[in-house]
Order: structure tokens, then sequence, then C-alpha cells
């Protein structure tokens, strides 16, 4: 066995605790009460939020997790069945994901560092738009952008949010971030860039005062930021199992062609 001892955790939601539960009947290896964190492999049942947290909570630990999904999309998650568990767990394929790295300046002069799976969002906090201005490398490419905000997205999180704002599906080896306006006034035309995933990539906030403006690193928000400054984190594997006949890679390239 390649997985020795497997813990198993779920959501809140009754699908997701009836699954567990379900579970633990069927596979005895799931009754050992192992804790995640001690565990060679970790079963996740619940949507992609619950996902997100769990990749959070077991990041610092290099623990392979596989999921299965009991909520809505499930795109980071594996099909729910029940059958061949332990078989699906030892032939699955292994995605590596690495986070994004946020350093957030406020205007009050408090630091914080989050980090993101998905992506990294700046969001305007009042009525009016934000200005910012945006740096790669600490040089600077735009010096104003008028906008509601703007994502800095994964590969893994260029399907999520980024794609809702129409920035680009990235695949998961490219070694590239996308860099996505949301709702842009000027420049006019600009669409983003696609940036080398190992560039910084700095934002700073104009008129703070006026147009405060808001970071959030997945589900972790920061108020009235001044500058914010992003860049790969290659000191943390994020090890995703998926089953070998729909692999992360594949569904990534799929996103790209569903109408």
């Amino acid at each position: 066995m390649k997985y020795k001892k497997i813990a198993a955790i779920a959501d809140n939601s009754p699908k997701a605790q009836e699954a567990l539960t379900r579970l633990k009947y069927l596979y005895d290896f799931l009754n050992r009460d192992i804790k995640p964190e001690k565990a060679d492999a970790v079963v996740v049942l619940g949507g992609d939020g619950f996902m997100l947290h769990s990749l959070h909570r077991l990041m610092e630990y290099d623990i392979p997790v596989f999921g299965m999904n009991c909520g809505t999309i499930g795109f980071l998650l594996n099909s729910h069945n029940e059958k061949d568990l332990l078989e699906r767990i030892e032939t699955a394929e292994e995605a590596t994901l690495h986070p994004l790295e946020m350093v957030a300046t406020c205007v009050d002069g408090t630091k914080h560092l989050k980090l993101a799976v998905n992506e990294i969002s700046l969001l305007r906090e009042t009525a009016q738009a934000a200005k910012i201005r945006v740096s790669v490398d600490g040089k600077v490419q735009l010096e104003e952008m008028i906008c509601d905000g703007v994502i800095v997205a994964t590969p893994a999180g260029s399907t999520a949010y980024n794609f809702s704002a129409n920035g680009p599906v990235v695949p998961l080896n490219s070694n590239l971030l996308a860099l996505t306006p949301i709702s842009v006034f000027r420049p006019r035309r600009w669409k983003g860039a696609l940036l080398p995933s190992n560039k910084t990539i700095s934002l700073e906030i104009l008129e703070q005062g006026k147009r405060p403006v808001s970071a959030v690193a997945d589900f972790h928000e920061i108020r009235d930021v001044a500058e914010v400054h992003i860049k790969e984190n290659r000191k943390h594997n994020m090890r995703i199992l998926f089953d070998s006949h729909n692999s992360l890679h594949e569904r990534i390239i799929k996103e790209q062609f569903i109408l």
C-alpha cells in the first residue's frame, strides 16, 4: 500500500456528513481516528470551499488530499462514489500546486502575510473606482489603472473568479500567473497579462483615503491596503489526488472549450 494511514474529514453539510458516515461503515481503515495532520493521505468530503479550507489547513504538512464532491461544482474534487475507494486513492494522479504569497501593507502601516490557493484579488470598498499602479519586479508597467479591482490567479484558480472576470484559463504546468482587471475603465482596452510565475507583482493603491481598497487571499480579507506584493511561494506544496481518467490537467484544458 502506498498510503497506510488515511484520514477522512467532511464539512458540516448533511450530504457530506452522511457520506463520511457511509465511508467509515464501508472501510475499516477510516475508523482509526487518525488526525489529518498525521495521515499519509486525507479524504476530503465537501465542496470547493471546504476543499480550499482543507488545503490551507494541511499546506505545511505536505500530505496528499483526495477530495470527493459533496457540494455544487467540485472542480478541485473527484466524483462522489463509494466504490473502490482505496484503489482510487492508490492509482490517483497527483497534481502539485504552489500557493500565492501576499504581503499587504495597510494604510496604518500594519503588514499582513497571507497565502492563496486560487487567487488574490483587490477590490474597491466604496462606490468610487479604485486607482492602482501596477509593477512587475519593481518596474512600473501601468502608471494608473482605474477599475473595480484586479485579480492575480494561479493556474488552478484561473478557472474560478479569474475566468468569470474574463481572464484567461492557464494550463497547470505553464509556470504562468494571470493578472486580470475587474471592470477596467482606464486603460480602456487593457485586458490583463500573463506573467512568469517567478515574478513579483506589486499593486500600489493611489488616492488611498478617497478610494479605499481591500485585498482578499482566497477567503482572508485585509481592509484598507496601501500596497500589495504578490509572488508564488515554492516552499509550500499542495498535493491533490485525482482519478486518473479525469486529472486536473485535463479539467483545465476542457474548461477552455465549454460554451
